[in-house]
């Protein structure tokens, strides 16, 4: 961590900078930036190509070329010297214009026709574009992530398919089931919903200062400015959105931060129990040299990893839902409380994707403990009564359900009860020699086969 790290006052970018490095250059100021001037360059080539702007003659390949060249070589030193103009223009967007005609004026051909940049446009038209753009990225990093942990649980589903667990309801003892299957769950559920978020696509506009293309009309009337529009958005594999005021109004960006939302919840979840397996013993963590668990108990081994990933995917969740709850909304045709919250969409990947760090950390460091998975379930003959009373019911026997409660609710049933109970039941052989046979590591009914990924 350099010293300058130490002075920042989002964790994002001091203590936990480098788990969020593939963020850095999207989701930053300098990517916001970087966006807006390429869309801003590639609105002016997009018009250049129109043949009824008489007013921008169509540009050869060496004109096309320097402008890729500008997109292309867009680094660090550009970034700054926009952050300059702003400085003076107190206005961000309008400030990529001033740069671009700074470029434009190195080029003797496209100096004269400066004035075709940000043509018609609203800033609106380039933030939703260049948002759009920035999501899509960092929506692929943080799918990335995902499914590297999503591999990883698949793996210890199939790993611990076969070791049984006793489970629990309301924290008490409940029907056994397999490690291997608590794993698949979580599988299946990250899947499902992965699946709405990589469905989810980004929308965008450039229909000018309230969505009617008033000045584009005025200037070129005879121009189907709709068109021209739809083709340009897109140009930049995102969807139009033909109706919309000033901004356009985020709407899919709020669906697909619920969906993260719900995926956000789904891993909180799977962090909170499998702390709560490394409480009861299921699990060790592997020892790492020179790591201390507590500054004043030495033998600690506490599950950090899992704590630290529920903590930062609330975090995540917090922004997600004031993001979109905020950026759907808007007083009549503009106001910018949008603008300042959007802001913070990085922060929202960043938090995302620093949980998955530290609970796919946690997941490499589990270590089965088979023998104390057993000794709960050698200790709880109680769930059997379950499949007696079900067996019971099978066989038309009144009151099996309360036959099976009175000699069991709150109370230490051992295995020579139960085998004795069943010895005296009125049931048929074949099902009564089944019931002789099932202990608590055999009652697990299909869930080695669910646990099949």
């Amino acid at each position: 961590m350099n010293h300058e790290s130490l002075f920042s006052i989002s964790p994002l970018d001091g203590r936990y900078e480098n788990a969020v490095s593939a963020l850095r250059e999207i989701t930053s100021e300098y990517g916001l930036i970087k966006y807006r001037y390429t869309i801003e360059i590639k609105w002016f080539i997009h018009l250049s190509k129109n043949s009824q702007i008489k007013e921008l003659p169509k540009l050869d390949i060496k004109d096309y070329l320097y402008l890729n060249d500008l997109i292309d070589n867009f680094d660090i030193k550009d970034a700054k010297r926009v952050k300059t103009i702003e400085k003076k223009t107190n206005h961000d967007v309008k400030a990529i214009e001033y740069f671009i005609r700074e470029k434009f004026k190195k080029h003797k051909k496209l100096s004269k026709y400066q004035e075709f940049i940000h043509f018609a446009c609203t800033s609106e038209d380039i933030n939703n574009l260049s948002y759009a753009l920035m999501i899509k990225e960092a929506k692929s990093i943080t799918k990335a992530a995902i499914n590297e942990t999503n591999k990883k649980i698949k793996q210890l589903a199939n790993k611990y398919k076969k070791i049984s667990m006793l489970s629990r309801t309301h924290g008490q003892s409940a029907s056994p089931t397999t490690m291997g299957k608590e794993f698949a769950n979580f599988h299946h559920r990250i899947n499902k919903i992965s699946l709405s978020v990589d469905q989810r696509t980004m929308t965008g506009k450039i229909n000018g200062a309230v969505g009617n293309y008033n000045a584009h009309r005025v200037a070129y009337p005879e121009i189907d400015w709709q068109k021209i529009s739809n083709q340009f958005v897109r140009s930049l594999k995102l969807d139009f959105n033909s109706h919309t005021t000033q901004i356009e109004p985020k709407d899919t960006i709020a669906l697909l931060l619920g969906d993260y939302v719900k995926l956000n919840n789904v891993f909180i979840d799977m962090s909170r129990d499998i702390w709560g397996y490394i409480s009861l013993g299921y699990f060790k963590q592997k020892l790492k040299k020179g790591e201390v668990g507590s500054s004043t108990m030495p033998h600690k081994v506490n599950p950090i990893d899992f704590e630290n990933a529920e903590g930062n995917f609330g975090l995540a969740n917090a922004l997600l839902n004031h993001i979109s709850n905020t950026v759907t909304v808007s007083r009549w045709q503009r106001d910018l409380t949008d603008s300042t919250v959007m802001r913070n969409i990085g922060s929202s990947f960043g938090y995302i994707n620093l949980a998955l760090t530290s609970l796919l950390k946690g997941l490499n460091k589990l270590e089965i403990n088979k023998e104390k998975l057993a000794s709960d379930l050698d200790t709880a003959w109680e769930v059997l009564t379950e499949a007696i009373q079900t067996v019971l019911r099978k066989n038309n026997i009144p009151d099996g359900y309360e036959l099976m409660k009175k000699i069991s609710r709150g109370k230490e049933i051992t295995r020579s009860d139960l085998l004795e109970l069943i010895k005296s039941l009125d049931i048929p052989e074949d099902e009564k020699s089944r019931l002789l046979e099932l202990t608590p590591h055999t009652y697990t009914g299909f869930a080695e086969e669910l646990s099949n990924l």
